[in-house]
């Protein structure tokens, strides 16, 4: 099997090639091909993963190439995790959102937006370059705002196997198995939604139903002023939380908490962009190190908890056909009635060699159906505007984020993003 990683210049590039290698011998994995359009990042991540590899898996076979087709070439999986503009790019996202304060964030609101448009018509790049060279192989989107950019993958390069993936909702999983005392293989959840927009609507532990009184004991943390100790980011109000009986995302707190994380954002001397930028100075330096070739501890702080772990979910549940029940992005059609057919959902599936089957959920209830509704809405809209690169849809999309302050603000900011397009 080969497995080529679109993006291998990212500093997570050596986590995924962990999670791999340890699984080469059960995968069959021959070789795993790094591609980056940064040469000098490609080199040193490269170079890295070849000594992580060798120590781990020493039959593994670990590249690099700047050439894409041959990156692609007869590839089974290929993983996409690509940043266009980096992180100097992600830092203005952040700025523009506060300068006119709304929230300044990644994957969520205008900074999502802003990075979505100039994500998706290199992803469209690639993923045609897949469909071309490696007709056979499934494509694995990592790459945020995942839920924005796999619906364009999804409506406009279908004739390509496409997945997006998230590390939350595993992370999820590990940390209320943590909180219960149980073992992460006897938790099942059944959450719905969009990327970073979901709701765990039901929690079972070996076929008990658990998630009324999960939601009560942390109700009960929080109220005392305690954060759970096994889910950090669970932090909303208690009777937000007992009232939806759900588990709501933490990146939901940006709709309902905005104003206090606006504040919170503001009186931080950083911004995230800028903490990860010396993150990333931090793991480049220890990977140029050639005496190094085990994971750091740096990496932590990088984020994507559980990262290679669902990377390596899927490629087993794909390739040994083991029907494996894994939350993931993917085409909705009459899954969540609520939605349009091709709309891009996040939900529990069932993942085998055939691709990924969408498993039944009830009606959304009427306080998440809104929110989910009209976030969908800008999404639709956001691929749009990445299509045409027109003002008239860049400032449509701005104008039906719940988050935009009506429609002045949104031509304001329609003003910012318009240069930063791609020509």
């Amino acid at each position: 099997m080969k497995i080529t990683v679109v993006g291998g210049g990212s500093t997570y590039s050596p986590e995924l090639l962990h999670g791999l290698a340890e699984r080469a011998e059960e995968l069959k994995l021959q070789e795993v091909v790094l591609t980056d359009l940064d040469p000098q990042r490609l080199a040193v991540v490269g170079a890295f993963a070849q000594r992580l590899a060798a120590r781990l898996a020493p039959g593994l076979t670990v590249r690099t190439t700047e050439d894409l087709d041959d990156a692609l070439r007869d590839a089974a999986f290929v993983v996409v995790q690509i940043r266009v503009g980096g992180q100097p790019a992600r830092l203005e996202d952040e700025r523009l959102g506060l300068r006119h304060g709304i929230i300044g964030q990644e994957t969520t609101g205008v900074g999502g937006m802003c990075k979505a448009l100039r994500t998706i018509p290199a992803l469209l790049k690639i993923a045609r370059a897949t469909a071309r060279v490696a007709p056979s192989a499934t494509l694995i989107n990592f790459t945020n705002p995942v839920s924005v950019v796999t619906e364009a993958l999804l409506r406009h390069a279908p004739e390509v196997r496409t997945v997006g993936l998230c590390n939350i909702p595993l992370s999820q999983r590990m940390e209320i198995a943590a909180h219960l005392e149980v073992s992460p293989d006897d938790v099942v959840l059944d959450s719905v939604g969009l990327n970073h927009l979901t709701f765990v609507r039901g929690v079972e532990v070996k076929g008990q139903a658990v998630l009324p009184e999960l939601i009560e004991d942390v109700s009960k943390l929080l109220k005392g002023g305690h954060r759970p100790k096994n889910i950090p980011d669970l932090d909303f109000p208690p009777e937000l939380l007992t009232t939806l009986g759900m588990i709501p995302s933490d990146y939901l707190r940006y709709f309902f908490m905005a104003p206090e994380t606006i504040k919170e954002q503001v009186a931080k001397d950083t911004l995230r962009a800028q903490e990860v930028m010396q993150i990333e100075a931090e793991l480049l330096e220890y990977y140029a190190d050639p005496k190094h070739d085990q994971r750091p501890e740096a990496l932590t702080k990088r984020g994507g908890a559980f990262y290679s772990h669902a990377a390596v979910k899927i490629i087993e549940a794909v390739t040994h056909d083991t029907g494996a029940r894994l939350i993931i992005d993917v085409r909705n059609g009459s899954t969540v009635p609520e939605l349009p057919a091709d709309s891009c959902v996040e939900l529990p599936c069932e993942v085998g060699a055939d691709g990924f089957l969408a498993l039944p959920q009830r009606p959304l209830e009427p306080e998440i159906r809104g929110l989910i509704q009209h976030v969908k809405a800008y999404e639709e809209l956001t691929v749009q505007a990445a299509l045409s690169g027109q003002r008239r849809d860049v400032y449509r999309a701005v104008l039906t984020h719940p988050l935009t302050r009506g429609a002045a603000q949104a031509s304001l900011l329609t003003d910012e993003i318009m240069p930063r397009l791609q020509p």
